[in-house]
């Protein structure tokens, strides 16, 4: 069960627990001339601060760090986000004083290290995927794919090839790619999957014509298949003119079995926070290097490293699409996932896809009498996909069955994605986890399809040990209550919809 119950949690903000007259420190007198208050207009005296004891401030922030779900204090399988392990060693690197207190703006000269651990990065990147040319600085895997189409734009311009403005893209799709291609002035056109969960060729080559401008293509899908059909698709694209990208949200599968480069793709993105072990969720800290093959890599973005006579310096390729961001990218996820490479070496990433799959398909060959399979009698890669088809029938829908998992201490898996599959449950194992925490989800997913056959209630008031029980997700993104207020009553502007709790929404 979860480590926290309802009655055990002290849900007090600091606002509740404020009592006039209590510091939690005193400041010493100041060793600088005071400077003065910014001007009335912009001060906001209706704003209360809490008042309470050191005690009082350690208990409260203590909890909420108690409160935390990570990968480090239980079993995360959130498919197509690879939740995996970070080696503490990884973090020990990054912190270095030579790494962590530099600047990005000091001169070259004096960040040789910092630079050559950039260099080394890009070319290893480019080994373990088959694409050579290598920019570090997009901030996120959104960001990288958006730079890899206006490399693909920047080509076929330099080609006088204008009229190139569509964007093929599957419709399994992670939603970031048609956002992409549309910012990146691209037309989207669909294309639908097939019976199997894979492109649907036949429906592909009506698509492409002189316009296509690239076909974005995640390997494996997000319905955990790698696509038999790769080699003829990517010829298709290349027949005709285009280019091909790889969404590389899915790397963690292909690490040392293949490449993407050898599979035919021009354009890839890496999210180093996924693939290669460093801190995700939350928002961040990201970094979705761009890679590109030898003939795009004038295009990339600025700045990447160079070295020439011993010495490392960042340059802009000749015909650079510009720059992404203020510096070059997160150092110190580009530092983790270095780390993370030379730790394995090429035989380790050659394990990290063997166990990933292993581990995805020991889950599925488990459950799957428990759940349907979104495509059966299709083995897996790293990641496999049930639909909660069967439970929604007695009552209990898939968020049902996820909401259920926090009660046994596990983070639910991606819910209702991709969208191609009903009721989709999609749960990556990643390959650190062990035997031993597999057959504990297998066994919690077990007696969750059992409560859904018996009584699936339990299913839909889940969870029940937790701080907060279930909440109205879509009006807390619709109408959020973020101010703190003595009356706990929500302004009338942002007043909870009918049913739900704005105290539960602070």
């Amino acid at each position: 069960m979860s480590q926290f119950t309802a009655r055990s949690v002290d849900r007090r903000l600091l606002m509740d627990r404020s009592v006039a007259g209590r510091r939690a420190m005193r400041l010493p007198q100041p060793d600088v001339p005071v400077a003065p208050l910014p001007g009335a207009s912009m001060l906001r005296k209706e704003l209360e601060l809490p008042e309470l004891s050191e005690l009082e401030l350690v208990r409260y922030f203590s909890l909420l760090s108690q409160l935390n779900f990570s990968i480090d204090t239980n079993f995360y399988p959130l498919g197509s986000c690879t939740m995996k392990y970070n080696p503490k060693l990884n973090d020990e690197m990054a912190s270095l004083p030579g790494l962590s207190d530099i600047h990005p703006l000091q001169d070259g000269a004096t960040v040789q290290g910092a630079l050559r651990i950039m260099f080394e990065l890009q070319e290893a990147l480019g080994e373990i995927t088959g694409l050579p040319g290598v920019c570090l600085s997009p901030l996120a895997g959104a960001q990288g794919e958006y730079a890899g189409l206006l490399v693909a734009r920047a080509y076929h311009r330099s080609r006088n090839d204008l009229k190139r403005t569509v964007a093929l893209i599957p419709d399994s799709a992670h939603g970031t790619n048609p956002a992409s291609a549309a910012m990146a002035g691209l037309e989207v056109v669909t294309v639908p999957s097939d019976k199997n969960g894979n492109i649907d060729v036949q429906a592909l080559r009506q698509h492409v014509d002189e316009r296509t401008a690239v076909f974005m293509l995640t390997l494996p899908s997000t319905v955990g298949l790698f696509d038999p059909s790769i080699l003829e698709i990517t010829k298709t694209i290349h027949d005709a003119g285009g280019l091909v990208y790889a969404d590389g949200a899915n790397l963690n599968a292909l690490l040392g079995l293949t490449r993407l480069g050898d599979l035919g793709f021009d354009i890839a993105h890496s999210n180093l926070h996924k693939t290669f072990s460093t801190p995700h969720g939350g928002g961040g800290p990201g970094a979705g290097p761009v890679l590109v093959s030898e003939a795009l890599r004038r295009f990339l973005p600025t700045p990447v490293v160079q070295r020439a006579d011993n010495q490392y310096r960042l340059a802009a390729p000749a015909d650079s699409v510009g720059r992404l961001n203020g510096f070059h990218g997160s150092f110190g996820i580009l530092v983790r996932a270095y780390t993370y490479i030379r730790t394995m070496g090429l035989e380790g990433m050659r394990q990290i896809s063997e166990n990933a799959i292993i581990n995805a398909n020991y889950i599925q060959v488990r459950l799957k009498s428990d759940y349907d399979l979104a495509f059966a009698g299709r083995y897996s890669m790293h990641e496999v996909v049930f639909s909660a088809r069967k439970q929604k029938a007695k009552g209990a829908s898939a968020l049902d069955v996820a909401k259920r998992l926090i009660d046994y201490g596990v983070h639910p898996p991606t819910m209702y994605f991709p969208l191609i599959v009903p009721e989709a449950l999609m749960v990556e194992p990643t390959e650190t986890e062990s035997k031993e925490t597999l057959d504990q989800f297998i066994a919690i997913m077990q007696k969750i399809a059992r409560e859904a056959e018996d009584t699936p209630e339990v299913l839909k008031s889940a969870p029940h040990d937790t701080p907060n029980s279930r909440l109205n997700e879509a009006a807390a993104a619709r109408t959020p209550y973020l101010r703190w207020r003595r009356d706990g009553v929500a302004p009338a502007q942002s007043s909870a919809p009918a049913g739900v709790d704005a105290g539960d929404r602070r």
